[in-house]
């Protein structure tokens, strides 16, 4: 039996066989091609960008190609493969995953030419944000120290590991200073005040420095925190509950509130932000200035925001602030009667201050809280009694913010869906409910995305395993957000870090795309309060309106075109 002929191309074999293989130049290859744009170009019109981007103007299509171009340089010259591996062998015994670089690349990002580019992008509003977790902690602890008469006291004696990381917190204003307690040692009674100032400079590891750097991992989800595996989605909602409930206290004080204020709006303006909606989950904890005892409604607080806001829109800084609202957010895992006493303060509180409450929400981890399904009692009760007082109070719903299919949690979409949301906070399970993206289309429910805050709160590895492109591609009219990011790692109440993720992460989006998602935050921003119809009407008619909501939208359109015009001045010169 003879041998069998070596498997492979012999040189002449090979000469003869690839004259056969068609060019692309050929007619048949230049029809399939052909072919294939036409499909990708059919399935780009579904997208919820797609009126956005043919009606962009010539320089704004110039600065979107421009941007197009930084964005592919620096994916081959900054963020490399060997940057990665650079980055976990920098990373302090985490285990690095794919895609998990937010909180370990956040630096180099803010070293980038995107990164100017899209920190200098007009954003519109931001309309999913927490109040307490906005401002910066180095300058919030900087407060503290500064503020005359704030103590510190704790649950239990500070003087062990676990006691540091878990022991409640509180802070609170006192007249008389008290020093005479030593929060650090064992003899330490429960609750006791001690001024801060000398809390900070006796902590036994480090001074003044070291309480710093312990407050601030009290208070944000670390960046060990946010990227360890083995610790799942209940563990970093732990942490992230109880860096609220450290924070809450030091801001609830009128002085440190103003100053809280008057830093967000001046981050938020710097940022390209000209309007925001804030969740508010305040308990009944507020202290005017040099008092002891907190108040016992929302009346003063309401006023400081009120006074701030106005002032700040009268400041050179201020200029073009079109304004912050609040909406009203209940958490979820309370029981029935302190659910429904904080319904009747909120309807209360918009009696007095309605300008300032834009709409009702309910918060907090959804797994973990009372599903909209347990909640319908109350919610029905709410409608009932706004309905009775006359307030307008519409529903600006979180819903599916999980990773469960089929569970109560993901069935909250169907039900915030029914109860007539306007927007739905987060949104992330709801590219698994092909009826539910047809019915949030029809009704014109935005989604407030936060990709960051998904990210580190483990919902998705990565920006690049984010289900957005998968709504946007499916028409679904979404908005960028930050959530909670002096908490999260952001640092800042800018939305940027968000925004590049989202221009660096997913090819198909651009600057059109990230244009598309500001200005959609103005058009679903609650501005004033509207009938249903009014609502409705705005959201159609956009910027061919007649109301607020127009204007807003023609203006951002004017500094729209502005930042294009900067974009290729500044940029336009390396394309030669």
């Amino acid at each position: 039996m003879s041998a069998a002929k070596p498997m492979g191309f012999t040189e002449e074999e090979w000469e003869e066989i690839s004259s056969d293989v068609p060019t692309e130049e050929e007619p048949v290859l230049q029809k399939w091609l052909e072919g294939r744009e036409a499909l990708i170009a059919q399935e780009n019109k579904q997208r919820s960008d797609a009126s956005f981007r043919k009606n962009l103007s010539p320089i704004a299509r110039r600065a979107c190609a421009i941007v197009e171009r930084i964005r592919d340089e620096e994916k081959k010259t900054v963020w490399t493969p060997q940057l990665e591996d650079s980055l976990a062998r920098q990373a302090e015994n985490i285990t690095v995953h794919p895609g998990m670089m937010f909180s370990l690349s956040k630096e180099r990002m803010e070293s980038t030419k995107l990164w100017r580019v899209v920190r200098r992008m007009p954003k519109g509003a931001l309309l999913h944000a927490h109040m307490d977790a906005m401002v910066d902690f180095d300058f919030l602890f900087d407060v503290l120290l500064d503020t005359p008469g704030m103590h510190l006291m704790a649950e239990r004696a500070l003087s062990d590991p676990s006691a540091l990381e878990k022991s409640v917190l509180k802070f609170q204003f006192f007249k008389k200073d008290r020093t005479d307690a030593n929060i650090w040692g064992d003899g330490y009674q429960s609750m006791a005040p001690v001024l801060v100032t000398h809390a900070a400079d006796t902590f036994p590891d480090g001074g003044r420095k070291g309480f710093l750097k312990w407050l601030l991992s009290r208070s944000t989800i670390s960046r060990t925190e946010a990227v360890e595996q083995h610790h799942g989605v209940d563990h970093v909602w732990l942490k992230l509950s109880s860096c609220f409930r450290v924070v809450n206290s030091i801001i609830h004080y009128e002085p440190i509130y103003r100053r809280f204020l008057r830093r967000l709006m001046s981050l938020l303006k710097a940022d390209g932000i000209n309007y925001a909606e804030l969740r508010f989950s305040w308990s009944l904890d507020y202290y005017r200035q040099d008092s002891e005892v907190p108040e016992g409604d929302y009346t003063a607080m309401m006023d400081v925001l009120d006074e701030e806001v106005k002032r700040f829109q009268a400041s050179e800084e201020g200029k073009g602030f079109w304004g912050m609202r609040t909406i009203w957010a209940t958490i979820r895992a309370r029981e029935r009667r302190d659910i429904i006493q904080d319904m009747d303060n909120c309807i209360t509180t918009k009696l007095t201050h309605p300008h300032l409450i834009a709409g009702y929400d309910l918060v907090g981890q959804e797994d973990l809280g009372r599903s909209h399904r347990s909640l319908l009692p109350e919610i029905m009760w709410f409608r009932k009694q706004c309905a009775q007082e006359k307030v307008n109070l519409p529903f600006f719903f979180h819903a599916g913010e999980c990773l469960g299919t089929g569970s109560e949690t993901d069935h909250n979409l169907f039900d915030v869906i029914l109860h007539g949301t306007r927007r739905i906070g987060h949104g992330f399970s709801l590219y698994k409910h092909p009826l539910l993206i047809d019915l949030v289309k029809e009704k014109r429910i935005m989604i407030e995305s936060c990709p960051i805050s998904n990210e580190v709160l483990r919902l998705c590895g990565s920006v690049m395993s984010h289900p957005l492109p998968a709504l946007l591609a499916r028409g679904v009219a979404c908005c960028l957000n930050n959530d909670d990011p002096a908490m999260l790692g952001q640092d800042t109440a800018g939305s940027t870090h968000d925004y590049w993720q989202a221009l660096q992460g997913w090819e198909n989006l651009g600057l059109a795309g990230l244009g598309s998602l500001a200005e959609n935050s103005i058009r679903w921003a609650a501005f004033e309060d509207q009938t249903q119809q009014e609502w409705d009407r705005d959201i159609r008619e956009a910027s061919l309106g007649s109301g607020l909501k127009a204007r807003r939208l023609q203006e951002w359109a004017v500094e729209w075109e502005r930042f294009c015009m900067w974009i290729v001045d500044e940029f336009g010169d390396e394309e030669k």
